[in-house]
């Protein structure tokens, strides 16, 4: 059975803000936003814009989760559409019947260069990349979904691709705009439960066992199989791959914990500073992270049925080193005691501090809470993050200059790279490094092999 999930799961809304206008080129100004979004308008400054003037977004994959994305940037103008799969992406396509319409992203982003402003990517995890790279290239800010790529390397490149054409970035991972996950944030950055040397994120269940198919049925007649492998190698069409089963399949996809590791883990990875980690610098003077992997039903085709890894995370500032647990599978899941009692959920982020700890049971981490024995010596830090007005309408205002996105690809980049670095840890299930300044496993060669993958002929980063 197809599982989807909310591309809004809090209910959080969109609602719009447009600036005013200066006599600042519109194009010029489009082109130039930094990647996280961080030109900020005043009341009193405007960038290019008139009130009722928008965007041209173009969308890449428009079936299942796209259709949510689609309609996230309706209130633009969708100027494209691009989708292999007539079957699946058929809503968008009648909804959007006289808008110009692709089946390959390249040939879109080569004849609409100059007619577009904004791509929103929505296709497998292992199409992510070479989609949302291509136009950050010319120029194009981009919305991609979680995770945001399916190997370590590609996430790499899409943080230091935005960074370089100054384009504003936003990673599907829609809790980011919730409550709870800006409170839970201020929460760890106030230092709110004290010094955290313990942290444990965990997803619900590992992947099955994936066996690939020996006979070869005819493609359907609505789907270009071609465009639909994209750079990865070649193999017969099944529909044991798609739709979204693909996930399952590492050739493909990312797992349960590609799936949602990216939403569990949000503030989590914001409350322990990783980020810092990725920084050339800064306060963080160890950029080395140990990791150890562990997992059960590891098999060549898909991810195994269940993986407990650990990530001895260095200091970063004034926070102290700290060792993260990362897994998936019932019995990889933290106890019961480290939890005040509470039975660990399905899906948890949890923040150990020597005050007490913070705590989410929600995949999106849109709802969390403190836990201590004396919650009354827990004092509330103020708020100091600006509340979301939606995932898509953030990103839609950073894009024209007014505030910044909260999950950019700077942020998004390493919790990807983070979540990937899981995957290859519970498949060699021996310790290694991981150089996070480098990309590079010194220590492991297979484990290295697994940082990439070579692209089919005619795809490239």
């Amino acid at each position: 059975m197809e599982r989807e999930f909310s591309c809004d799961p809090a209910g959080i809304g969109e609602q719009g803000v447009m600036g005013k206008q200066t006599s600042l080129n519109r194009r010029g100004f489009l082109k130039g936003s930094t990647g996280a979004g961080l030109l900020i308008c005043s009341s009193q400054v405007a960038f290019g814009y008139k009130a009722n003037e928008k965007l041209n977004v173009a969308c890449i994959g428009v079936g299942g989760q796209g259709v949510s994305n689609t309609r996230g940037v309706s209130g633009e103008n969708v100027v494209a559409v691009c989708d292999v799969d007539e079957k699946r992406a058929a809503q968008m396509l009648k909804q959007y019947s006289g808008t110009k319409r692709y089946t390959d992203f390249r040939l879109m982003l080569s004849e609409m260069d100059k007619e577009i402003d904004a791509v929103v990517v929505c296709t497998p995890d292992h199409t992510h990349a070479v989609a949302a790279v291509g136009a950050m290239r010319q120029g194009k800010h981009v919305y991609c979904e979680k995770p945001l790529t399916r190997t370590v390397h590609e996430a790499r490149m899409m943080r230091l691709t935005a960074a370089k054409h100054k384009v504003v970035t936003q990673m599907g991972n829609q809790g980011s705009a919730s409550e709870g996950v800006r409170r839970a944030t201020e929460w760890g950055a106030a230092g709110t439960v004290g010094p955290v040397k313990n942290a444990y994120l965990w997803v619900s269940d590992g992947s099955a066992t994936m066996t690939r198919p020996k006979d070869t049925p005819a493609v359907p007649k609505n789907l270009d199989w071609d465009l639909w492998l994209g750079p990865a190698s070649e193999r017969p069409y099944h529909p044991s791959y798609l739709p979204f089963i693909w996930r399952g399949w590492r050739h493909f996809g990312s797992g349960s914990l590609g799936d949602m590791g990216c939403h569990t883990g949000n503030f989590l990875f914001r409350c322990l500073n990783l980020g810092e980690l990725w920084e050339p610098g800064g306060s963080s003077k160890a950029k080395r992270i140990r990791i150890e992997g562990e997992a059960t039903g590891v098999h060549a085709e898909g991810y195994p049925a269940s993986t407990r890894v650990h990530f001895h995370i260095p200091a970063r500032g004034d926070l102290p080193a700290v060792k993260l647990t990362v897994s998936s599978g019932e019995k990889m899941r933290p106890s019961a005691d480290l939890l005040h009692g509470k039975q660990p959920g399905s899906f948890g982020s949890l923040l150990i501090g020597t005050k007490g700890s913070i705590y989410s049971s929600n995949p999106w981490n849109t709802s969390s809470e403190i836990l201590s024995k004396d919650k009354g010596s827990i004092k509330e830090p103020p708020k100091t993050l600006p509340r979301g007005v939606g995932h898509h309408r953030e990103w839609i205002e950073a894009c024209k200059g007014k505030g910044e996105t909260f999950s950019s690809f700077a942020i998004g980049g390493p919790l990807t790279e983070l979540i990937q670095l899981t995957n290859i840890a519970g498949i060699v299930g021996e310790p290694f490094h991981y150089d996070t300044l480098t990309g590079e496993i010194p220590d492991h060669a297979g484990a290295s092999a697994l940082l990439h993958r070579p692209y089919r002929k005619g795809w490239t980063l």
